[in-house]
């Protein structure tokens, strides 16, 4: 480790919260820029986004008693298109908001807001209306730079603060020290005194993916590739430019006698400089010693695609994401190649969807939305222990050929490898609700006097056999 080669290489020993507390406003600003301006890097962050949490991490209640975990799915998919307290989006849009932040920013901060009652107004069977809401609560997201990096301090209480968080004797997260105003929002003036206010722990969810043991807060998703995209992004422009400026000479004209007009020359401008324009069927008669040399724009060169598919490459590496939801490029694809890109991406997507979203902000919600849909009367419950139990279903996968997926999970059941459940789960709804739609559709066909090839319950498949029929002698099924 100490020969020639390495001799030069002495990276400082620093924990990663020093980094961050450094270089993350920094980071933060040029992670926003790049995202807004650079297509590569805004289309990245769409596919971050929409594979993460596509249409919504969805609960489905593990309550024993049906009429109870009915009650509590209804009530939930009620106060979710209420959730947002800027009145934007529901759950699974802020759900979105946050995904596309942790991408940018590496972290979002939500703001669980209780609401105030109003016992005098009632809301049918859902209980009494408190401000207007089926349940006293909100969200607000707030975005990092909210949080001061710079704000490290012992606060009056003893408490340590780092980089805007408050940590007890015990190292524990006891309150948040945010700014009143985004500090580059131009648009909002007014002094304010103080600057930050403190926020309880209780009342922030702090989404973030930590990397290291002892993080306390996060870099951009984006980081390892912004230099590549920064300088590529300016070497595009280069070449664009450089082109636009060649395509705009036709020819160049040498002439024996400069003081002599030709066919068409406008007057020289300030340099002196003349240009002779050229219309559709033009024939121009040249005086002796007159020459015409036709220009011959230099092209990008073979290397130019080769370059630009390596450097996006890397690109798409850094960031953890198929090259072609970078770039929307599948010329050099096909079925096998995508499909085995697409089952590592899909690995690290369920870490990042059950450790982080499910893990920090989902569950955190749902906790929450229940002790205050309790203590509201929303639920009619006297303990929210009793319905705590769910499990989260994130978004169901879509392969690039859906039968051959479709066939091998109905012979996984079959042999008794996976349940129904599971399967039914994996495309991203809930059994039970599927069950319900499942007989409520057949109840309707046989009133109805309806007929199918298949119907919920009867086998599927080219296996499938009519009700009564023998089976063949060489079936096995």
């Amino acid at each position: 480790m100490a020969k020639r080669r390495l001799r030069g290489w002495n990276p400082p020993l620093e924990n990663i919260n020093a980094l961050v507390a450094s270089g993350g406003p920094r980071l933060l600003a040029r992670s926003r820029e790049l995202v807004v301006t650079n297509g590569y890097a805004a289309n990245a962050c769409e596919a971050f986004a929409a594979n993460l949490v596509g249409d919504g991490i969805k609960p489905s209640s593990l309550i024993g008693d049906a009429d109870l975990r009915d009650r509590v799915q209804r009530l939930w998919l009620a106060w979710t298109d209420e959730a947002d307290a800027d009145g934007l989006t529901d759950f699974y849009g802020l759900q979105a908001m946050v995904a596309r932040e942790m991408f940018v920013a590496g972290e979002c901060f939500v703001r669980l807001r209780t609401r105030r009652g109003e016992p005098g107004r009632a809301t049918g069977s859902s209980g009494p209306a408190n401000d207007g809401l089926l349940v006293p609560l909100q969200m607000q997201l707030l975005q990092s730079e909210m949080l001061p990096f710079e704000k490290t301090e012992t606060a009056a209480n003893g408490n340590r603060i780092r980089c805007g968080i408050e940590f007890d004797l015990i190292g524990r997260r006891v309150a948040y020290h945010f700014r009143r105003r985004h500090p580059g929002d131009s648009t909002d003036q007014g002094a304010v005194i103080p600057e930050t206010v403190r926020v309880p722990a209780a009342d922030v969810l702090h989404i973030y993916r930590p990397i290291d043991a002892g993080q306390i807060r996060s870099l951009p998703h984006i980081a390892p590739a912004m230099v590549r995209l920064f300088l590529l992004d300016q070497y595009d422009d280069a070449e664009l430019d450089r082109k636009k400026t060649a395509a705009m000479f036709a020819g160049f004209i040498t002439k024996t006698a400069p003081e002599e007009p030709m066919m068409g020359e406008a007057e020289a401008d300030l340099d002196g400089a003349a240009i002779a324009s050229l219309e559709p069927g033009t024939m121009q008669v040249l005086l002796p010693g007159e020459d015409v040399k036709f220009s011959s724009p230099a092209d990008v060169g073979g290397g130019y695609e080769a370059f630009q598919y390596r450097t996006l490459l890397a690109v798409s590496a850094s960031l953890g994401l198929p090259y072609h939801l970078v770039t929307g490029d599948v010329r050099q694809a096909n079925y096998s190649s995508l499909r085995a890109e697409l089952v590592e991406f899909r690995r690290r997507i369920g870490q990042l969807q059950h450790g982080v979203l499910v893990h920090q902000l989902c569950r955190a919600v749902w906790r929450r939305w229940l002790e205050t849909a309790v203590l509201s009367g929303a639920l009619g419950l006297d303990d929210p222990a009793f319905a705590r139990p769910v499990q989260w279903i994130p978004p169901r996968w879509d392969w690039v050929d859906p039968l051959k997926d479709i066939q091998a999970q109905v012979l996984a059941m079959e042999a008794g490898i996976t349940s129904r459940r599971k399967v039914v789960e994996a495309t991203g709804y809930d059994i039970e609700e599927v069950d319900r739609e499942n007989t409520a559709d057949a109840e309707r066909a046989k009133r109805l006097g309806l007929s199918y090839r298949t119907s919920p319950g009867e086998t599927q498949g080219a296996r499938a056999t009519a009700p009564g029929a023998p089976a063949e002698p060489n079936d096995k099924g």
